[in-house]
């Protein structure tokens, strides 16, 4: 088991992964790494992220970097869980570049909904999180979930009406 991933070691991590990459591309980070690199959680076990594109070349880089760092890698982003929002890429924010390789931190929308959708304590700690720190406002999370809601019935782990009270509730406590 490796240990989990302090904001030095996600910076380690993107440093190396642009270090190890020739081919340009964007790279998302999402959850756990988001939360660390904005310094409202100490770890996480995980750094969660979508390479776009996705390429050998990126996956021979995770490969190697998740045994040299010692860090725990997931390919998973929000739009894994629920529909993609209109919008996420542009409502991304950049972090910086390394190499070839921008960095991102996903749509604190989409995080946000996926971390209702899924209602951990440490989901309902991050949102509360965002909410806090003006990420993100709750007449847009609102829309941008009924612009989502149609398309909920292509997944069906998910509960419509479960999911619509979690996103009420989360806002209402906002």
């Amino acid at each position: 088991m490796r240990s989990p991933s302090n904001r030095d070691k996600v910076l380690k991590f993107m440093e190396d992964l642009g270090r190890h990459t020739k081919k340009e591309g964007r790279v998302y980070l999402t959850g756990g790494a988001t939360a660390v690199l904005l310094n409202w959680r100490d770890t996480t076990i995980d750094i969660d992220i979508k390479p776009v594109p996705e390429t050998d070349e990126i996956f021979r880089a995770i490969a190697t970097l998740k045994n040299e760092l010692s860090v725990n890698i997931e390919l998973a982003s929000p739009g894994d869980f629920i529909p993609p929002l209109p919008g996420w890429e542009e409502r991304s924010v950049f972090i910086g570049v390394q190499g070839a390789l921008h960095f991102f931190h996903y749509d604190f929308y989409s995080q946000a909904l996926s971390k209702m959708e899924r209602g951990h304590v440490q989901d309902q700690k991050d949102v509360a999180e965002m909410f806090s720190r003006g990420l993100i406002q709750r007449e847009t999370l609102l829309a941008l979930f009924e612009s989502i809601r149609p398309q909920l019935i292509r997944y069906p782990a998910l509960d419509e009406e479960a999911f619509a009270a979690k996103v009420k509730e989360a806002v209402h406590h906002a």
